[in-house]
């Protein structure tokens, strides 16, 4: 399944209706004044946010919506029907940009927020607006405006409150599936993680905080190399970043490189990223000797200045007792 996490749609709000030529005809009154109406205003279009969407996948094949346009003015001094407004649906977390000026229309970070992006056009005038002392029976109207038009560009940044930021393979879908309902899928290749999967982790009775598999970095990300730009930009939302590193076959030195790396990469990107970074998760220790994750969980106690676990994802160890700090760590960061 491909990443989407950025999109493009044409929207059009409805067109008023024209105002209406008429005139008040009946048996005792066969030339009566003017009673056009007003045509309808058209609908906006209006994009809502939904807590329970997580993707913007819809738009890979739905790209232009158009709101229903009013309806004409009729006699009697009747006005149309005003069209109705187009919801569009949206993920919580969605940022809306219009092209065509290159700014930010909207944010909606919260559940069931709205914003009017597209205005429909004002109903046209009657011939009926337009009568006066001079003019009885004005055969003036005018005609409805055209509803707003745009270009808008879609960004969905997820909503999470840990981040996991590692390497390709270093354990991270398998440490959502393990303390999590998520189930992402898992494969053996770089970029596996093509769309963040979200996991709610239940770490107390009655608390829980919202995880997130962040796709596997590369070097380069930062610079736009591979998704880099598309996977980064996730990480802005969470409260607390969480290093994976895979520790399978690999020399201290080469692990303490590898952490270097990734502080690199999401300072590259944006700096004050760093400060987010308050966990370092050594994965798959089912696969060193114990004698080599005792001297791993020293050596990176004295080096890193970051809290450190050792745990296997894949077999669940170390891996609830982990969530229960980092969910402890997330409510000091509240206070």
């Amino acid at each position: 399944m491909n990443f989407i996490d950025e999109v493009h749609i044409d929207v059009s709000a409805g067109d008023g209706g024209d105002g209406c030529l008429s005139f008040r005809r009946a048996k005792n009154l066969p030339k009566g004044g003017p009673d056009g109406g007003d045509g309808g205003s058209g609908g906006n279009i209006v994009l809502k946010s939904n807590e329970s969407l997580n993707t913007l996948a819809r738009f890979r094949y739905e790209k232009y919506f158009v709101a229903e346009s009013g309806k004409k003015g009729l006699s009697n001094n009747k006005s149309g029907a005003n069209g109705k407004d187009l919801f569009i649906e949206v993920p919580v977390g969605t940022i809306i940009h219009d092209e065509s000026f290159d700014h930010k229309v909207a944010d909606l970070n919260s559940n069931n927020k709205e914003v009017i992006v597209a205005k429909g056009g004002k109903g046209g005038s009657g011939n009926a607006r337009f009568k006066s002392s001079t003019n009885r029976s004005p055969r003036r109207t005018t005609q409805g405006q055209e509803g707003g038009s745009l270009s808008l560009r879609l960004e969905l940044r997820l909503l999470a409150d840990v981040g996991l930021l590692g390497k390709p393979n270093s354990g991270k879908s398998s440490l959502v599936n393990a303390v999590s309902s998520a189930n992402p899928k898992i494969a053996d290749y770089e970029f596996t993680t093509l769309k963040p999967s979200l996991g709610v982790v239940d770490y107390s009775s009655d608390k829980s905080f919202v995880i997130s598999d962040i796709p596997g970095l590369i070097t380069g990300a930062s610079k736009g190399i591979g998704l880099g730009f598309q996977f980064l930009k996730h990480l802005s939302r969470t409260r607390l970043i969480l290093l994976m590193i895979d520790v399978e076959g690999k020399e201290t030195k080469d692990i303490e490189e590898e952490s270097k790396v990734l502080l690199l990469e999401l300072k590259e990107y944006d700096v004050n990223l760093i400060k987010k970074v308050k966990w370092l998760a050594l994965n798959k220790i089912d696969l060193i000797s114990k004698e080599k994750q005792m001297k791993l969980k020293e050596y990176f106690d004295k080096q890193q200045d970051l809290e450190v676990s050792l745990i296997s994802a894949k077999n669940r160890i170390g891996t609830e007792n982990l969530m229960k700090e980092v969910g402890f760590t997330l409510e000091k960061i509240d206070e």
